[in-house]
């Protein structure tokens, strides 16, 4: 059978899936769940985890462990990678601009066409117990948007022109995932180094973002 991917549009670990599986050329069968769908993650894995991976050996969650699967040929050197010593400083680098692109992303992916008025409503209570009422987000979006700018001329040193490589590897992928949400923020602008940068992910990997909303 096709694999089937079961994600979430605006989820950056679901979206490093994808863009995966665009990189291998291999063919899926996409399947969008309403965010506030959580029969159908706990029937097939036992929790509401996104994404999940359908396959003739049965489902399965965890992105990297996704990919590692996908990655016959090793192309991208997942296990290598992820066994530096150095990979779980480049995790907390994702965390740490992660944080900052959701409190700026949150409040418009909830108007996109992935979600309904009930999964809108869902998500906005999940993520506002943790990061706050979604009006504050934007009230305070100047403040994220300092913490990025701060960062990016760091960022743009690191791209040569792959991230801290002449060659597109797997940091690529997680990196470019994480960031790409920031796209939907009309106040927001990469710098043309790092848009440019983006952009060459997305041919890369085959990535078309709004995937189940543009046939």
């Amino acid at each position: 059978m096709k694999p089937t991917l079961y994600h979430y549009i605006h989820c950056p670990f679901c979206v490093r899936v994808r863009m995966t599986l665009g990189y291998l050329n291999i063919p899926f069968e996409s399947v969008v769940l309403p965010y506030d769908d959580e029969a159908t993650p706990v029937r097939l894995t036992g929790k509401k985890m996104l994404p999940i991976l359908e396959t003739d050996a049965g489902a399965m969650n965890e992105s990297l462990d996704i990919m590692a699967l996908l990655d016959k040929e090793n192309k991208l050197h997942i296990k290598e990678e992820t066994s530096q010593k150095s990979f779980p400083e480049f995790e907390a680098y994702l965390n740490f601009l992660g944080s900052p692109v959701h409190s700026l992303a949150m409040p418009y992916w909830i108007w996109t066409p992935e979600f309904s008025e009930s999964s809108r409503t869902y998500f906005e209570e999940k993520k506002s117990a943790k990061r706050g009422p979604f009006k504050d987000l934007v009230k305070n979006q100047k403040q994220f948007m300092e913490v990025l700018e701060k960062e990016w001329p760091n960022l743009e040193k690191e791209l040569t022109p792959f991230y801290k490589s002449q060659n597109f590897g797997l940091k690529d992928i997680m990196l470019a995932s994480h960031i790409w949400g920031l796209y939907v923020v009309p106040e927001f602008q990469f710098p043309p180094s790092i848009h440019s940068y983006l952009q060459q992910v997305k041919a890369i990997c085959h990535f078309e973002y709004h995937l189940n909303y543009c046939k």
